[in-house]
């Protein structure tokens, strides 16, 4: 190897070590959901030999003779003295622009890798394996029991995503407060239709009709859940300290009424806050 490419390497093993140390944390704190020690590792060496190769591809040919230019008579000042300062670096050192070219080559490889969907919900749920959550103002589009009696329960497309990712990893059950029979069956067939049946994780024995809110509070009391997701702020508040996470669902954000109750206007907009 030339001693000037010996050089250049050295030099850019410099600025790449600095830089990685800033660069690192970012792609540490997204890798370490699915990556370990030695994925990292494999992939910091990856990118200098991908950057060496480069700069290599980029560096003169040391068999090319350097003939000077003549330089022309009616040249102007300015263009003489800016040819001059570019023929006379020195082997070894960079031009501006050749750092600024490697620069933007570390940058574009250490974007940050935006995370699935699957491991937001599971980091937000903090790896809780049993979640249940009301129907009414969380997964429907009716915030009442009397809506759900006179039209068709609908369920909120925005929200399929996230429940059938909720559903892969966790034990979810779905509950809620209805007036009569017809709304139960409102319910259910409203959940059908949207496809929730069909990824295997939840089954119709695991929706829960009650017809009174304490009902509700007991269910989630009985199931003892990781994750409770609530619209009503009484039961929230009730069962803060029977449960060890929360998640209250409403449009004006509220006052946190305890360290393990978090606050969010929707249930996707929780879990797409990252």
């Amino acid at each position: 190897m030339a001693e000037s490419s010996k050089e250049e390497f050295i030099q850019l093993i410099k600025r790449f070590g600095a830089y990685l140390s800033v660069k690192m944390s970012n792609l540490v704190s997204i890798s370490l959901l699915n990556a370990d020690s030695r994925s990292i590792g494999a992939v910091a060496g990856l990118a200098v030999a991908i950057i060496f190769t480069w700069r290599l591809l980029r560096s003169p040919s040391p068999h090319q003779s350097r003939q000077p230019k003549r330089q022309a008579p009616n040249s102007s000042s300015s263009g003489a003295s800016s040819h001059s300062n570019a023929t006379l670096l020195p082997p070894g050192v960079c031009s501006t622009s050749e750092d600024s070219t490697a620069q933007n080559v570390i940058d574009e490889f250490f974007q940050p890798v935006k995370p699935t969907l699957g491991q937001v919900v599971r980091q937000k749920l903090s790896e809780g394996r049993k979640v249940t959550c009301r129907l009414l103002g969380v997964i429907l589009e009716e915030s009442s029991p009397e809506e759900l009696q006179v039209k068709q329960a609908t369920v909120r497309s925005s929200v399929l995503d996230v429940l059938l990712e909720i559903t892969k990893f966790c034990d979810l059950y779905l509950m809620e407060r209805v007036m009569d029979d017809e709304s139960e069956r409102k319910v259910l067939t409203a959940l059908e239709d949207a496809g929730v049946f069909t990824s295997g994780g939840l089954v119709k024995d695991k929706i829960l009709f009650c017809s009174t809110e304490n009902g509700r509070s007991s269910f989630v009391r009985q199931l003892e859940p990781d994750w409770h997701i609530d619209s009503n702020p009484e039961i929230v508040s009730q069962l803060a300290r029977f449960i060890k996470y929360q998640l209250h669902i409403s449009p004006v954000r509220p006052e946190r009424t305890a360290a393990n109750v978090f606050c969010s206007p929707s249930l996707e907009q929780f879990f797409r806050s990252v």
